[in-house]
């Protein structure tokens, strides 16, 4: 199939088919007589396995170690469960800070009296610079 197909049957764009190709994501495609990028049933499965461990969040260094691992049948789970639980921890890190973000910004539209009056919270806590979390 070629790569509109391939893109239509996984959800990603061509341009991110090409893109995870350039960088080693995925294996080149075969190429038809007049150059056109042919895929094969085993790239979708790549193709899939790649865009779901991007929708859970994984960088794409993670993605290569994930495929790699997929790949190799003699993995020993533990590889793959450190990496995902290792995500997990940044995961709650990321949230974490979100949380203390959205905080410290409720906390300061709460004070905002939101008028006609110039005194704003809100604008005297960015121009202080100070950091909220």
């Amino acid at each position: 199939m070629n790569i509109g197909q391939a893109a239509r049957r996984t959800g990603l764009s061509a341009k991110m088919i090409r893109y995870y190709e350039s960088i080693g994501l995925l294996k080149p495609a075969h190429r038809s007589d007049s150059g056109y990028r042919l895929y094969q049933q085993d790239d979708l499965h790549s193709l899939n396995f790649i865009k779901r461990s991007r929708d859970l969040g994984f960088s794409l260094d993670e993605v290569a170690k994930l495929l790699t691992l997929w790949q190799d049948r003699h993995r020993a789970s533990a590889d793959v469960k450190t990496l995902a639980a290792e995500h997990v921890a940044d995961l709650n890190r990321r949230i974490e800070e979100l949380v203390s973000l959205r905080d410290t910004l409720s906390e300061l539209v709460a004070h905002c009296q939101g008028d006609q009056r110039p005194d704003c919270p809100i604008l005297k806590d960015l121009a202080a610079g100070r950091c909220c979390h």
